[in-house]
């Protein structure tokens, strides 16, 4: 054999040789990425996949080589199959898999060879564990917010001039740390002042903390505030527990009906505003906090001083710096603007497309006191645009739930007296939720058409079927 045909021979071995060594290490980048890829040809029809693939949808490589691109899809379009419509790479798709049910994000690109279009490969990246982390951290996001601040000076609405007098005492208020009295009548927005009084303040980027101190009894209210020692009484958990003052160390505590604190409760209040420190119930050691006290109260204070159900004293702590929120009764030329906030507002928990109010129906508005102030008002527009048919796009007279405006109460005309008065709230959602029934039973239970007929989209029908537990 001549030397010549020798070295063909070697260049043909090293070659073959080096192919071999390249398609083992194809075959082991391809076995051992994370993704899920599987390849089909030119007829779409699988021909090979990876263990990544076989982990995520469960289907093992038995079961699918051979079979059509739509074999693996329970939901979606299969990527194979537009790849070899269109020659163009897909990304980006969204595919709920057979049999495991996961949703994937899926790519895929041609396969090319001598400008031919000879197949198919995709990756899938499973994005459950992305959907939970997803959701875990709108989770902490949610928390955040209810340990911090809701609203700003922005959201509260009012042109009147002793509105205006009220929202800039409180900014005032905001820009030192001094303790701050809200007084108004219930509905007329004194948290709505104290969440504003802490946004603008330099506690801003520290908690917010709320305190009903109606809606706890004596002796949890006090545990709440000032926390506990382990063994300060049956139940009390191991190690103890912080009170809301200590996690409100650097922020704000927002004290609602602040009169409603018995009077032991009081001394201990009383002795944080002037000390800057806590004692733990069942505990003699005292412990300093910086905390921001902003109280609120819809009663009037001088009165229960005088009967002996406040502390005098306290009552000077708390009132350095006043502020009365007026009722909506004096303040009757913001309704058009608080109207037309609502409307923003139901517009889009509704799914609805109000566009505004007619004259004739704010003139009704104008002639009632709304004893319930701002929070009345806003649960009668919802219910007004609950009862509007669904083409309808301005408030008009006759949406208006029928009230007797004359005496200025809040009765139905010709209903008899009601025995358990309910939050319009919940009556607003019910008559929601009676609509949407009959709204399904009239189009039989057909979803699509009963979001077209009711004017919103079909994702908030599914939100609201979820959210009354409509099967």
């Amino acid at each position: 054999m001549s030397k010549n045909i020798k070295k063909v021979l070697n260049l043909v071995d090293n070659h073959l040789s080096n192919l071999e060594e390249y398609q083992s290490l194809l075959e082991a980048i391809f076995s051992s990425t994370q993704d899920a890829i599987s390849v089909v040809n030119h007829l779409g029809e699988h021909i090979m996949i990876n263990p990544a693939y076989t982990k995520i949808t469960g289907i093992k490589a038995e079961d699918i080589l051979g079979t059509n691109a739509y074999f693996d899809v329970g939901e979606g379009e299969s990527v194979h199959m537009k790849v070899l419509r269109t020659s163009t790479p897909v990304t980006g798709v969204t595919i709920k898999l057979r049999p495991s049910g996961k949703i994937v994000i899926a790519q895929a690109a041609p396969i090319i060879v001598d400008n031919k279009l000879i197949g198919s490969v995709a990756g899938l990246k499973d994005v459950t564990e992305i959907n939970k982390l997803t959701n875990k951290l709108q989770d902490a996001k949610k928390k955040i917010r209810e340990l911090s601040a809701k609203y700003t000076f922005d959201d509260i609405i009012g042109e009147n001039s002793l509105f205006v007098e009220s929202k800039l005492e409180a900014k005032k208020a905001a820009k030192v740390p001094v303790t701050v009295l809200l007084r108004g009548e219930s509905g007329t927005g004194k948290e709505l002042f104290a969440h504003a009084i802490h946004a603008k303040s330099t506690r801003k980027n520290n908690q917010f903390i709320r305190v009903n101190c109606a809606a706890l009894n004596e002796s949890l209210l006090e545990s709440e505030l000032f926390g506990y020692v382990e063994g300060a009484f049956t139940g009390a958990k191991k190690g103890g527990k912080k009170g809301l003052f200590e996690e409100a160390n650097k922020g704000t505590i927002f004290l609602d009906e602040i009169s409603e604190i018995n009077f032991n409760t009081q001394v201990k209040l009383l002795r944080v505003l002037q000390e800057k420190e806590i004692t733990r119930v069942g505990s003699t050691k005292s412990m300093p906090v910086d905390v921001r006290v902003i109280a609120a109260t819809n009663i009037n204070l001088e009165k229960a001083v005088r009967q002996g159900k406040f502390r005098e004293d306290l009552y000077y702590r708390i009132n350095i710096f006043p502020i009365n929120i007026p009722s909506l009764k004096y303040r009757k030329d913001d309704i058009p603007l608080l109207v037309d906030e609502f409307i923003k507002k139901f517009n889009y928990e509704y799914g609805r497309n109000i566009k505004g109010i007619e004259d004739a129906a704010i003139k009704v508005l104008f002639s009632y006191d709304w004893p319930g102030n701002v929070r009345e008002l806003e649960n009668y527009i919802g219910r007004s645009i609950i009862t509007m048919n669904f083409n309808e796009q301005i408030i008009k007279k006759v949406n208006l739930p029928h009230k007797d405006f004359v005496l200025g109460k809040a009765i139905a005309i010709n209903d008899p007296i009601i025995g358990n008065i309910e939050l319009l709230e919940n009556i607003t959602s019910k008559a929601e939720e009676e609509y949407i029934i009959k709204a399904l039973n009239s189009l039989n239970s057909n979803k699509t058409e009963t979001a077209k007929k009711l004017g919103i989209s079909l994702r908030s029908l599914y939100y609201k079927l979820d959210k009354y537990n409509i099967l």
